[in-house]
């Protein structure tokens, strides 16, 4: 079963290319590669992010509160109607991430959060997860605001399966046909081959990973994919 419910810190670095290839060689040999990397190869996640008429909710990220939340429909790469797909609050207090997310199909995911109308219990979904939701949809009127995707690779710790790290790249969006089921397709967020490198953990890092850190000048940063494509499309926007 698909672990519905995490409390953990979650650290963000930018890799170039040369940097990247130097950290998968040293995280190969304490890690194991995700078994979704089927080949080695990425995998794809897409999105769809959830929003005020106003974009409160992003607004409200950027200006770095103490506390912010977010909802958003998760799939891996392109569902049909009837696919299984995760609808998602994150929230983030005081640097600690809690993401709470349940199994919902697609076609109900979308009737939920449009109507507000929640879904017929099933036995994939966690129920507790839906009352939160169903506030959170109550709460605000939302709206299907970005459509954004990415390819990952990811890796767990042999010893600790807490600890996580993914490789997130070639990250694009859309803002209009707003549906996971219509493709995957967009703009692409960043010029350049970068990766987007997040380390997932409820504990302290591990010694060989904060010594590689060290060792590759390798500095923590602040960055949201929503938040990045927010200030993109407002420059835009500006610049017409």
């Amino acid at each position: 079963m698909a672990i519905e419910v995490f409390n953990r810190y979650e650290h963000k670095y930018m890799l170039d290319k040369e940097t990247y290839e130097a950290v998968i060689d040293i995280v190969e040999k304490h890690m194991e590669i995700d078994a979704h990397n089927e080949n080695r190869k990425p995998y794809t996640i897409a999105n769809i992010y959830y929003d005020t008429q106003d974009d409160l909710l992003i607004r409200t990220s950027l200006s770095k509160p103490e506390y912010k939340e977010k909802l958003r429909l998760r799939a891996y790469g392109v569902p049909q109607k009837d696919s299984k797909v995760f609808l998602e609050i994150k929230k983030k207090y005081k640097g600690l991430v809690n993401k709470r997310r349940t199994k919902i199909s697609l076609s109900e995911a979308y009737d939920f959060v449009e109507t507000g109308n929640m879904p017929e219990s099933k036995g994939y979904m966690n129920e507790q997860v839906v009352k939160e939701i169903d506030y959170f949809i109550h709460l605000y009127d939302l709206r299907p605001k970005l459509y954004l995707a990415y390819d990952r690779i990811a890796y767990f710790e042999r010893e600790n399966a807490d600890l996580r790290i993914s490789f997130d790249t070639n990250i694009r969006s859309r803002r209009y046909d707003v549906r996971l089921e219509n493709g995957d397709f967009g703009e692409e967020l960043l010029c350049g081959e970068y990766y987007l490198m997040e380390i997932k953990t409820s504990y302290a890092k591990p010694l060989w990973l904060v010594d590689m850190l060290s060792t590759l000048n390798i500095k923590r940063q602040s960055f949201s994919k929503y938040g990045t494509e927010f200030k993109k499309n407002i420059n835009k926007s500006l610049a017409v």
